[in-house]
């Protein structure tokens, strides 16, 4: 028995900017160039504020009180938030940026520039420090910096006083949303279970179908196990939840009825199967049926140990299996679980050859 409903769900998956365009060039205004420039930022879309990674490569060693310039865009000052990159914002490898000098190290310190055309970061060489020859790293972090608002590369000049200098330039582009259709689905079924089945610690005595569970002739103080297979394949990411209702209790011809475990009681507190009371005079202990299931993360795990309900009648439905996410079918928990019914008599249960009723099933996606 499968339901199946699909309707469709529009998502946006994404606006975030996607392209960190990088530009390395080489550029002389002092005695060497510095090579393997570039900037990488953490989003070019205009206006945004973002992280920026600086790297290059310097042929000569930075002797002591020697400055090295990050400056952004010296034409047209169009990046902004430069005064308020802080000490704790960079990171520099292949050097030492400190606070305080100390003498024969590698060691920088850090100010930052507001004046027009030379805004931007300036490290200075420690008093008897040198910086060598090699590739630095210098990470400005927590977003300090504002891309420009107009759509067009823009000049980073590496320079100060240090032996070499270059440019490299960063593209400041709109960021691109991405759009695509994803249809919900949902699929529950319902599958017999064949005899000898073990559902929670209760073994099937019997085989049932899809449609129908048929326990026979029932013989006093004998307990008989049937059960069914719940299958659900969704895409609802919270999840769904699948219930259960009889339309009456277990009731034949005559009139006489089969009632809910625990004697009548309809109990919704899992709790370990037990025998009818069979007390004379009170009809809803001659025979009661439960149910119980192995889906072990229901309810906190409630129903683990072979421990049954009985408050599945018209007016209270039973969860008996859900997820808190998709469903594949086939994981138990996740997609899949069984519920076993055990119905047990007593001797002074009404003779009848026609006890019925219908389960129906209700199972509800979370999309």
């Amino acid at each position: 028995m499968n339901h199946r409903h699909r309707t469709p769900a529009r998502i946006i998956i994404g606006a975030a900017a996607i392209a960190l365009v990088l530009f390395a060039a080489r550029g002389t205004t002092h005695a060497g160039t510095l090579y393997g420039i570039s900037d990488v930022l953490s989003t070019s879309a205009p206006g945004q504020s973002a992280n920026h990674t600086l790297t290059f490569t310097t042929n000569s060693a930075i002797p002591q009180n020697d400055t090295i310039a990050i400056i952004f865009d010296p034409a047209t000052n169009a990046f902004g938030g430069i005064g308020n990159i802080t000490f704790g914002d960079i990171q520099f490898t292949g050097a030492t940026l400190v606070t305080a000098c100390v003498a024969g190290g590698n060691d920088v310190t850090f100010a930052t520039s507001t004046t027009p055309g030379s805004e931007g970061i300036i490290f200075t060489v420690c008093p008897s420090n040198t910086v060598a020859s090699g590739t630095k790293v210098i990470a400005i972090n927590n977003n300090r910096i504002v891309n420009p608002t107009s759509t067009q590369s823009y000049a980073i000049d590496v320079g100060g006083t240090m032996p070499d200098s270059g440019e490299t330039r960063v593209a400041i582009i709109p960021a691109v949303t991405v759009q695509a259709a994803v249809a919900t689905n949902f699929s529950f079924s319902i599958l017999g279970i064949a005899t000898g089945t073990v559902i929670n610690g209760a073994t099937t005595t019997g085989a049932s179908a899809s449609t129908s569970m048929a326990f026979g002739t029932l013989s006093p103080n004998i307990p008989e196990v049937l059960g069914q297979e719940l299958s659900v394949s969704t895409n609802a990411a919270n999840g769904f939840a699948v219930t259960v209702h009889e339309d009456q209790d277990l009731t034949s011809g005559s009139g006489a009825t089969i009632h809910l475990f625990d004697n009548g009681d309809a109990t919704s507190t899992p709790i370990p199967w037990a025998a009818p009371s069979a007390i004379a005079a009170n009809p809803a202990t001659y025979g009661h049926i439960g149910v119980t299931t192995d889906d072990s993360l229901l309810n906190g795990g409630a129903y683990v140990g072979a421990k049954f309900v009985g408050a599945f009648n018209p007016t209270s439905t039973l969860t008996v299996f859900s997820n808190t996410g998709p469903g594949d079918g086939t994981t138990q928990n996740v997609g899949k679980a069984d519920v076993a019914y055990e119905i047990e008599i007593s001797g002074l249960q009404a003779a009848a050859t026609d006890y019925s009723n219908n389960l129906i099933y209700v199972a509800t996606p979370v999309f």
